[in-house]
């Protein structure tokens, strides 16, 4: 017996010596992730926990990972690494939040909460002493032994294909292959992660695959494939290890249109194969018979005064902008602008009197009523009919509202506060014109408190105020999420001032109150002097949102070629006309007519605006592409889930 041990564990020693020529070890530092341990290492974080399953509950400093090695790329390569130099203790001051702190010293909440253990279960307080970690980023040279090997290219395969099979996104592919020809060619050799063979995943001919894009989670997969998150875990076991990515190629049923190679994110332009001339009409409510040209006072007058003729000149600038910028693409257009003048009547006569039957689109009117007459008018040719800037009363089989609908803004943020794990007190403030978004809102957050405004004692009118009595019991220590819903700026003003007091530290009753303030509708939020952006970016507040601003910061080519060419900074209705004309030209690009290019799997973004669009079972098109914003400082930013 004692011989057989023996033997079994020379045996053990053999195998464990074997097994170490193919796989280095890594010790964790303070502060890595798995996701950047593996970046470093170029293999994908799936192949770090194959090794160490138990890195997927907890990443302890000084823990010993197993690494898979590679047998190529033996040359030093610069990685950057953030290092612990030590901690500076704080001294907690009133008022002062985790939030406060964390700009001051230039970290996040999480790297605070991450050096203070028993902030994740107490709140800040007054006279605490906190670790504030001080971090630096150096850049150091290693050898990355053994960690991708070569790769043949086999028959049919694409970079998404290879991508998948080895567990990486397209774009890490690319950048192992900067000189990657496209398409692959059949026994092309490609640097990929070394994972061992048996790890290789199958592209089975009986799935469809998908590529997750930016900012998507398991709710919003399961609104467009119907799988909720266990389905699609068990279908990519690796996701319940890593989570969602960006660029993560996911398997899905085969039922489910989201065949990979179709899948754009603002990237149509790669797909162009329809290079017939584009025949797009756009009717706007200029309303030029009522400015006399002649007179250079009355058309300065005129647009001065006059929103309906700047918004259309506005929106045409960035039109034309797109139709150049299409045009170095190989893609020409024939525009015809007719004058609505605002009026139904109007939109009849000119419908009435031209030929639309051959229009590939049209887009406009701008005003509700003038478009639903467009609309039902274009119907019986079966022509697209684009809503720019507002949402039609009747989605005809032609329409496209390319506003994505009250409902479906409603529930981004309502998914966004049930994703969030830390405990909060839901207040759901609202004037009487709001109660059935205050009702839906119940609906869905249960738990929630409903507030109203004041009436007026004489009249019983909405008064659309509130009174720290109304809401100051309802507030509670810790975390208070706090949805306005009102068009009516005043009532904003109020309601944000009196949270913007009531936010932070109460010495009184010796509790920090943390309020988040969200909306289902930004509109009365945006009311200049009479709302301060102060208190906004104090109270952290979100909203739904069909466009982002631009980042100013970055350099944009739309917004440079804008003011080399008009000599102002477009506005919003200036990208609007861009993103959507470009969006629309690139559509018809690829595919026999607007219908065809429109299918839910296509989402794309542009400079201020995405589009992907569904079709109701009876009715037309809507663009279900939402972004989630808020205030960080005095920036307004997309949240990141």
């Amino acid at each position: 017996m004692k011989k057989f041990l023996v033997s079994l564990s020379l045996v053990c020693l053999f195998s464990i010596s074997v097994s170490a020529q193919d796989y280095k070890t890594h010790k964790v530092e303070v502060g890595e992730t798995i996701e950047a341990i593996a970046k470093r290492y170029m293999v994908t974080p799936y192949d770090i926990y194959a090794l160490n399953p138990d890195a997927k509950t907890s990443l302890l400093p000084n823990v010993v990972l197993i690494i898979p090695k590679s047998r190529i790329l033996d040359i030093p390569v610069e990685t950057e690494v953030t290092q612990l130099l030590g901690y500076k203790s704080h001294k907690v001051k009133r008022k002062e939040t985790l939030y406060s702190i964390s700009k001051k010293y230039n970290i996040t909440v999480v790297d605070i909460k991450k050096h203070n253990n028993r902030l994740y279960s107490e709140n800040l307080r007054k006279g605490d002493k906190i670790n504030i970690p001080n971090y630096s980023n150096v850049k150091v040279k290693s050898i990355l032994e053994n960690t991708i090997k070569t790769y043949s290219v086999q028959p049919k395969e694409g970079k998404w294909r290879v991508a998948y099979k080895f567990g990486i996104t397209v774009a890490e592919l690319e950048q192992l292959n900067p000189n990657m020809e496209d398409p692959l060619q059949l026994g092309q050799k490609l640097n990929v992660p070394n994972i061992a063979n048996n790890e290789e995943k199958i592209v089975e001919e009986g799935f469809s695959y998908y590529t997750v894009v930016q900012s998507e989670g398991f709710m919003s997969l399961e609104r467009k494939f119907g799988l909720n998150q266990s389905q699609i875990e068990n279908l990519n076991p690796e996701v319940q290890a890593t989570g969602l990515k960006v660029g993560m190629i996911i398997k899905v049923p085969i039922d489910i249109n989201a065949d990979n190679e179709d899948i754009p994110r603002s990237i149509l332009a790669d797909k162009i194969n329809n290079l017939t001339t584009k025949n797009v009409a756009i009717m706007l409510p200029f309303r030029l018979h009522r400015v006399d040209m002649d007179s250079i006072r009355d058309v300065k007058a005129m647009l001065s005064k006059e929103g309906y003729l700047n918004i259309s000149l506005d929106f045409h600038t960035g039109v034309l902008m797109a139709i150049d910028s299409v045009k170095q693409l190989g893609i020409s257009t024939r525009l015809d602008v007719y004058d609505t003048k605002g009026l139904t009547g109007e939109v009849s006569n000119i419908i009435r009197t031209n030929n639309f039957s051959d229009y590939d689109a049209v887009i406009g009117p701008f005003i509700g009523k003038n478009f639903d007459r467009a609309a039902n008018l274009l119907k019986r040719d079966n022509v697209p009919v684009v809503s720019p800037v507002s949402a039609p009363s009747q989605l005809y089989d032609n329409v496209f509202q390319t506003i994505p609908p009250n409902d479906l803004m409603l529930k981004r943020i309502v998914d966004h506060v049930k994703q969030d794990t830390i405990p909060s007190r839901i207040l759901i403030i609202s004037d009487e014109k709001s109660r059935s978004v205050s009702n839906a809102l119940k609906a869905e957050l249960s738990r929630a408190k409903q507030i109203y405004s004041r009436k007026d004692e004489d009249t019983e009118k909405d008064a659309h105020y509130i009174l720290v009595e109304d809401i100051i019991e309802e507030l509670r220590d810790g975390r208070n999420i706090v949805f306005l819903e009102t068009n009516n700026v005043g009532f904003v003003s109020n309601v944000t001032s009196m949270l913007n007091a009531l936010n932070g530290i109460d010495e009184e009753l010796e509790i920090e109150r943390e309020i988040i303030l969200m909306t289902t509708k930004n509109k009365a939020f945006e009311g200049g002097v009479n709302v301060s952006n102060y208190a906004l970016a104090n109270l952290n507040f979100h909203f739904p949102s069909p466009n982002k601003p631009y980042d100013s910061d970055q350099t944009n080519s739309f917004v440079k070629r804008y003011e080399k060419q008009w000599n102002t900074t477009p506005n919003r209705y200036a990208t609007r006309g861009f993103d959507l004309m470009m969006d629309l030209l690139l559509r018809l690009s690829v595919d026999s007519d607007l219908y065809e290019a429109s299918t839910n799997d296509i989402e794309t973004e542009y400079v201020e605006n995405k589009f992907r669009y569904s079709k109701k079972m009876f009715g037309g098109y809507y663009n279900e592409a939402i972004y989630l914003m808020k205030y960080e400082g005095l920036y307004i930013v997309e949240v990141k889930e």
